[in-house]
């Protein structure tokens, strides 16, 4: 089998491994509309590679996925690179979602976290933080959760060992997410 081969299988192995998470990604879709129909907003970070997908979901609300609506407050917590620079600097990069979680967040948003490993340190402190705030909280996780699995209101976990088939996963739960979540918005 060729290297494309072998991915175009270990993908479509791990797209069908995705189904057992249809009930949580039923309710994570549940919370994200009672949000976002509320007047509320999602925060929405990542890690790595997961900042890029971060910033991508939150596009998909403060745009539009499919078809024309209007937009829903949706910020992504990795576009601000002079914030992490100075937290960075002032604090520990630990902290660079954390401290927008708190000074962003009200009773009533979401935070949506992703990382494709479970232990990613400034997921956990924006998790964290969410908690310390009673902000419910939907992660995508990857591998077995690492240390930040259990933490977040909702977790959706991505079992695997290739951080590509991860963060592809990922990225098909969270279409479904916003597919099934664009669904019940008013337009």
């Amino acid at each position: 089998m060729t290297l494309l081969q072998t991915a175009i299988e270990d993908a479509v192995a791990a797209m069908r491994s995705l189904s057992v998470l249809e009930k949580p990604l039923n309710q994570a879709s549940a919370l994200v509309v009672r949000c976002l129909t509320s007047g509320h907003k999602l925060l929405v970070c990542g890690n790595g590679g997961s900042a890029s997908d971060a910033t991508h979901l939150a596009t998909e609300f403060l745009c539009r996925y499919r078809d024309d609506r209007r937009p829903y407050p949706a910020i992504s917590l990795t576009a601000n690179g002079e914030f992490m620079t100075a937290v960075c600097n002032d604090y520990h990069a630990d902290e660079v979602f954390a401290r927008q979680v708190w000074g962003l967040a009200q009773r009533g948003d979401v935070l949506i976290a992703f990382t494709t490993s479970g232990k990613s340190r400034n997921v956990l402190r924006a998790l964290e933080e969410a908690n310390r705030k009673k902000i419910k909280s939907i992660c995508f996780l990857g591998r077995d959760g690492g240390f930040t699995k259990g933490v977040a209101t909702l977790d959706l976990l991505v079992q695997g060992k290739d951080t590509a088939r991860i963060q592809e996963g990922q990225k098909l739960l969270f279409h479904v997410l916003c597919d099934a979540v664009d669904r019940k918005l008013p337009k």
